[in-house]
Formats: structure tokens, C-alpha cells, sequence
């Protein structure tokens, strides 16, 4: 049985219980961090609780840990549920009050702290010269207006999803007034006229620790790299359209709604950037070389 951590202890994943009372389940009051681990080390660890650091602070919920105390945490579950390449969920809500009110509890409660662990699969920048890329869908961005905050009211992004699943998509690319945003779990990159292009981080998206690691690749090996608005007629017209995210990295879109990418299969940009990409998890992981 899998283990996981709920309020200052460790359990297997069937025994963990949570009070109907948590404001994570009647509002969706809380927010969450996706960490992954390669070979049991954690991942860009300082980034991202950064950001879990940010969302805490921009919703008033208390931070149960410090830095240190959070990376024991982790690397626990990591080892209690047997290392090797896996991803981190932690999910902390303002806790449970004593009654339904849409305020805050006055005086506060203690926050609820979940955490898990899930398998990560075999990312497509692992092998970039046999990856085959995947489809995304385009869709109208209906979410709300703070989109920066790795909030768990994530219902918006459900439907979207889901959209790209019916559709037989990995993905759906999200536009407000005729720009893009991001996806409905990721972040995009176009090559554009032989620019990587990438939207810039505001309260309309939420700035991916994957996407921050590719524009510090990017600048570090020289690739010619902008941060500016994507239209909707370059992402349609784009050479190459990537996503990224923690778990699945930099993946290459070949195919946007019905029309292909470029030629249909991964960019040579894309290979570039997925091979210095995992360079630098192998560095940082210890990971062997394939």
C-alpha cells in the first residue's frame, strides 16, 4: 500500500481521512505543489517551494513548515514508498472549521497537510530522437483572474482537460482575446521565424518551474529566446509548439486541432532543448547517461 502523509503523520494511503468540515473540501480553500524526483532526489526543490511559498502568502494561509522541514517530508515519503523517479503532491487548505461560513475561521485553525506520492512515466525528452510528439485542441481560457496562484479549485481546468481527452488530445492550448495563455495543466512555447516564444509570466498564468528552467537553458546555451504575447495566428502558424510541466517536462505538439505542426513530427529546436534539458536533470539528479 502506498504511503502518505496527513497532519504530522505517516499512513498508508487507505487509512487517511480529512473532516467534511475542511474548507478544501466545501470551498476548494487551499493550495498545492507538484515536486518531481529523479534516482530520490528532489527536483528544482527550491523553486518550487518558492512558489508553494507565494501561493501561501496570496490566499493568508499559515505555512505549517519551513524549508528544511519540508524537505524531510518529502525525502521520507520518498523512501517510504521506495525512491526512484517519482512525483511529490503536497496540498495544504486552510483546515477545518467548527461551522460552513464563507469567511475565513476566526481565530484561525490549524491547515490541513496532505501529501503523496505518484510514479512518474518515462518523459518524451528522454528520447527525442524517437518521441513522437502529441495532439493539443485550442479553447477559450474560462478560468478566473488569478491564475498565478497554484490554487486547488482546479474545476475550470478539469472541463478544459477533459475537452482535450474527448477530442483524443493530450491538451488544450487556452486563448483570451485572441492570445494565449497557457494549457489547461501546462505552459507554452511556440518557435516562431526561429524564436523560442514563450508568454509572459502575470496573474493570467501560472509560472511553471519547467517553463523557468527551458528560458534559463535557453540563455545559458545562447538559443534565441523572447518572452512576449503569443496571437493565436502564431501559435496556428508556429514551426514548433511545445508544453511543459514538472511531470511531463517539454513535450513537442505536432498536431493543433486538425491541422499538423510544422511538418507533423518533433522540431529540431525541440530536440535541442529537450537534450540540454535532460543534461541538466542528469547532472542534477545523478542519474546515469542512456
Amino acid at each position: 500500500m502506498s504511503q502518505v502523509y496527513l497532519n504530522d503523520a505517516f499512513m498508508a494511503l487507505e487509512e487517511a481521512r480529512i473532516s467534511p468540515m475542511d474548507r478544501g473540501f466545501l470551498f476548494a480553500d487551499g493550495i498545492y505543489e507538484v515536486i518531481p524526483a529523479y534516482n530520490s532526489v528532489l527536483f528544482r526543490f527550491d523553486e518550487h517551494l518558492e512558489r508553494l511559498e507565494r501561493s501561501l502568502r496570496e490566499v493568508g494561509i499559515r505555512n505549517p513548515h519551513d524549508r528544511p522541514q519540508w524537505q524531510v517530508l518529502c525525502e521520507e515519503l520518498i523512501a517510504r514508498n521506495g525512491g526512484g523517479n517519482l512525483s511529490v503532491y503536497l496540498q495544504i487548505t486552510r483546515g477545518a472549521a467548527t461551522k460552513r461560513d464563507h469567511a475565513f475561521p476566526e481565530p484561525p485553525v490549524a491547515p490541513t497537510v496532505f501529501m503523496m506520492t505518484s510514479p512518474i512515466a518515462v518523459p518524451a525528452a528522454d528520447s527525442p530522437d524517437t518521441a513522437s510528439g502529441g495532439k493539443a485542441i485550442t479553447r477559450d481560457d474560462t478560468r478566473w483572474a488569478r491564475c498565478d496562484i497554484k490554487s486547488i479549485s482546479l474545476l475550470p481546468n478539469s472541463l478544459l482537460r477533459q475537452q482535450a481527452v474527448s477530442a483524443g488530445a493530450m491538451e488544450a492550448i487556452l486563448l483570451h482575446d485572441g492570445f494565449v495563455t497557457e494549457g489547461s495543466a501546462s505552459n507554452v512555447f511556440i518557435v516562431h521565424d526561429g524564436v523560442i516564444v514563450t508568454p509572459p509570466k502575470n496573474h493570467a498564468i501560472l509560472g511553471g518551474i519547467t517553463r523557468d528552467l527551458i528560458v534559463e537553458l535557453c540563455g545559458q546555451h545562447g538559443l534565441p529566446f523572447a518572452e512576449r504575447e503569443i496571437t493565436e495566428t502564431e501559435l496556428r502558424q508556429a514551426d514548433e509548439v511545445w508544453i511543459t510541466s514538472s511531470t511531463r517536462e517539454v513535450v513537442p505538439i505536432t498536431q493543433l486541432n486538425e491541422a499538423a505542426v510544422g511538418d507533423g513530427k518533433p522540431g529540431a529546436m525541440w530536440k535541442t532543448v529537450a537534450r540540454h534539458y535532460v543534461d541538466f536533470k542528469r547532472r542534477l539528479c545523478g542519474l546515469e547517461q542512456e
